[in-house]
């Protein structure tokens, strides 16, 4: 069922183990895993289980892929969006600003990535409700 989260995690749970025992503890299919269980906890509004997920998940990213890679990149927009909804906005901002670096490089300015991103930071600067 569409919208089922709790009904969705321990497929999740399942897919990372079978991940880390087939694949290891490192490999990118394992950080996607990673990252799948962390937005998901995020969409149920569980920030702070959703940290470890995402930190585990950019952390081997970094490592096997490169600070570079397009899904890093995901990783640290994904972060940045989870420092946002804790209040983060300084921290927010560092993750956007790093992923928007990858995305430009990368993809160039007008891949749909790219533009999440920059809406991202625009909506730092210009949060809902803000007066003006």
């Amino acid at each position: 069922m569409i919208g089922d989260y709790p009904g969705a995690r321990p497929y999740l749970e399942r897919g990372l183990t079978i991940r880390e025992k087939v694949l290891g503890a490192e490999h990118p299919e394992t950080a996607q895993s990673l990252h799948n269980l962390g937005r998901l906890l995020q969409d149920q509004g569980d920030l702070a289980g959703a940290l470890p997920y995402y930190e585990r998940a950019l952390a081997i990213r970094e490592k096997v892929l490169g600070a570079e890679h397009p899904d890093t990149a995901i990783s640290l927009n994904d972060f940045g969006a989870l420092l946002q909804s804790q209040g983060d906005l300084a921290g927010a901002r560092s993750y956007y600003e790093r992923a928007l670096a990858v995305f430009e490089a990368r993809l160039g300015p007008d891949h749909p990535n790219t533009k999440i991103v920059r809406g991202n930071l625009a909506a730092l600067d210009d949060p809902p409700g803000a007066r003006r």
